[in-house]
Order: structure tokens, then sequence, then C-alpha cells
């Protein structure tokens, strides 16, 4: 299977936990990453950007609204916003589009909103990654990946700094791989075929 995006979702821990994920991640990984981290509406995404830079072989970046989805970046929600998959499941390029709609869970950006959009448009193609954090934001899209043929992979919750998300994906019963933080890198490099 060829595997063309993976979406990371993480809330309280998420920095710490990113940050590990990101290290082992080699420079010519081939799978663009978008990742979702609920943070303050009004927080620089400048910093966060160059702290997770300081991490990571890969280019991250915050996504601006249209921005094509290419290999060799990880793309960060800006705060406030939802950020979104779009294209068709046949067209050559998709492309991340952000909204200013409700909060979902309680958050903007919501880990939903990118899982789900994401399994729309690639279907089999894209494995979703929840990690730490205090609330249920990404169960559903987890479920909606793994319902449409991607794979799905959770934290081991006795690695999070907190375990109320990975647990309630675990509970849903929408985790195909449950791993301590330090064995994801890993696997994504080994099912990616890289």
């Amino acid at each position: 299977m060829s595997f063309q995006l993976i979406v990371v979702g993480t809330s309280f821990g998420g920095l710490h936990a990113l940050q590990i994920l990101l290290k082992d991640l080699p420079k010519s990984f081939p799978v663009p990453i978008a990742v979702v981290i609920h943070r303050h509406k009004a927080s620089d995404g400048a910093i966060l950007t160059n702290l997770l830079q300081d991490y990571s072989q890969l280019l991250i970046k915050e996504t601006q609204d249209k921005e094509d989805i290419i290999p060799g970046c990880v793309y960060l929600a800006p705060a406030n916003y939802h950020l979104l998959v779009e294209g068709s499941r046949t067209a050559p390029k998709h492309y991340f589009a952000l909204s200013t709609d409700d909060p979902v869970t309680y958050a903007r950006p919501s880990i939903d909103v990118l899982f789900e959009t994401a399994a729309n448009v690639y279907a089999e193609n894209v494995i979703g990654v929840l990690l730490t954090g205090a609330n249920h934001d990404g169960s559903h899209g987890l479920a909606k990946i793994k319902a449409y043929g991607g794979k799905t992979v959770v934290e081991e919750p006795s690695t999070a700094v907190c375990g109320i998300m990975p647990q309630a994906a675990i509970i849903a019963g929408v985790a195909d791989r449950i791993l301590p933080l330090e064995d994801i890198p890993d696997f994504l490099v080994k099912i990616c075929n890289f």
C-alpha cells in the first residue's frame, strides 16, 4: 500500500510528543505530515514552528490556505483555524484549506476535522496518528480513517503525558496499532516502505 499523507493529532503534552515523533524521521521521509496541536488561539505559530524545527530534519511550516500538499514537509494547523484536506481522490494534487467554522469537541483547530477530511480525500492512503491529550478529539476522525481503509496508530496511554485522548480512541475500538511514543517513528518509516 502506498501512503500519501500522515495526519497527527495531539493536545496536552503535545509539544514534547511531537519533538520525539519528528526527531527520528529521516530528512528524505517520503510522506507529507499534517499536524493539529491544540493551543491557545493567540499563540505565535513562528515560535511553535521553530521549537519543532530544532528537532526535525523535515521542513516544519505553518499551513497557508490553499497550500499544495508536498512530501518532505510537516504542516502545522494555525492557531484558531481548522485544517482541512481538499481535492478529489482522483486528482493528481491535493491541498489544505483553513476554516474558522465553530470549534469541534471544544477545539479549533480540531483533530477530527483534519482526520475526517483526510479520509475523504486519501481513503486507504492515509495514516492517522493520535498522541497525548486531555479530551476526546480525534476518535471520530480515526474511526473514519479506519472505515475508509487507512491505518490508525494511537500512543500507548501509559507513555502519554495525558492518556485521556489515546484511551478514548482505544475504548472506541479505532486503533489498528497501539504503540509507545518512542516506537511510532520507526513504525511510520517501516509502513511507508522507506
